[in-house]
């Protein structure tokens, strides 16, 4: 991710999420201005790791009263795509393929999940909120109708690597994987891996020490 030419690095896009999630809250309750010290404070943070993180942002704060909120939020969300539409294919409609087609957060923040396949043919046709649960043949069909962005690999271990060769044949450029196992895709292909349950067991070797 680049703002012009000054590269943002990882570590920092990470905490642009943090900060976008706090600047949202602060514009709903119709706060006009937070400082550096404020959000530092918030998320456990030094005032100077913010200023210099929210450096890389085509926006500056104003001595003595800090950022206003709304540029400040409007600089976050193009930085991190939320300024933009993002279209979603989820396949895998287990439990938690449902559950995330049935979260109501995504939309908020840009992302739309247009639809959801399955290779299990008894979920053919069920019904989750707007969606309805296709054939896994309709992969190529629902990419392009959709113009799907985003897809998300919601499905057992054994059947991530098909799944996101389908998705990349079908003309997908960003996957956000969430089966256990790391799949291999083409250098031009995004992969985000979002691994819970590896999550949880650095967390648990963390309380372990």
């Amino acid at each position: 991710m680049t703002n012009g030419d000054k590269a943002v690095p990882p570590a920092v896009l990470k905490r642009f999420t943090n900060y976008y999630a706090i600047v949202q809250g602060m514009r709903a309750g119709e706060v006009e201005w937070v400082s550096s010290n404020e959000i530092a404070e918030a998320l456990s943070l030094t005032p100077s790791t913010v200023r210099q993180d929210l450096s890389h942002l085509a926006f500056t704060g104003v001595s003595k009263r800090g950022y206003e909120t709304e540029g400040l939020e409007s600089a976050l969300a193009h930085a991190l795509g939320a300024d933009k539409v993002w279209n979603l294919l989820i396949v895998g409609a287990g439990n938690l393929g449902r559950a995330l087609a049935l979260h109501q957060e995504f939309r908020r923040r840009g992302f739309f999940i247009r639809a959801i396949c399955d290779a299990d043919v008894f979920k053919t046709g069920l019904k989750l909120g707007e969606l309805e649960v296709h054939r896994m043949h309709h992969v190529p069909e629902l990419v392009r109708e959709h113009k799907i962005d985003i897809g998300v690999i919601a499905v057992p271990a054994t059947a991530a690597q098909e799944v996101a060769e389908l998705l990349v044949e079908a003309g997908v450029k960003g996957l956000l994987n969430l089966s256990p196992v790391h799949v291999n895709v083409p250098d031009d292909i995004a992969v985000t891996d979002a691994r819970i349950l590896a999550s949880l067991q650095e967390l648990t070797h963390a309380l372990m020490a």
